[in-house]
């Protein structure tokens, strides 16, 4: 079992910075591929951003290219979302999720989401 908790959300103006934490449960964080996701008001939820278990492989929406980084640290149970050059169409609650292997999207466990609000 994982839990998992995301933290650093809030309020930024057009053009700042944010970094999203997502901190895990139990000794099985390492195994785990890692996303992070956003929904924002009306709208479906969408893919953000990938790490592999290892840290070797990312992948990126097309939206958030250039601009976010997912990074992880194993020892500390925690994958991060740095965000870059914010617009207000990146409002949304960001949750971070955990499945096996790389090519498969079938969560196993979801975080609470935390809330980003880009101000323009």
């Amino acid at each position: 079992q994982v839990q998992l908790v995301e933290s650093g959300g809030g309020l930024v103006q057009a053009g700042g910075s944010l970094r999203l934490s997502c901190a895990a449960s139990g000794r099985t964080f390492g195994w785990y591929t890692m996303d992070w996701l956003r929904q924002a008001p009306g709208k479906e939820r969408e893919f953000v951003a990938a790490i592999s278990s290892s840290g070797t492989n990312t992948n990126y929406a097309d939206s958030v290219k250039g601009r976010f980084t997912i990074s992880r640290d194993n020892a500390k149970n925690t994958v991060y979302l740095q965000m870059n050059s914010l617009k207000p169409e990146d409002t949304a609650v960001y949750s971070c999720a955990a499945r096996m292997g790389w090519t498969v999207y079938d969560y196993k466990y979801w975080g609470q989401g935390t809330q980003v609000t880009v101000s323009s």
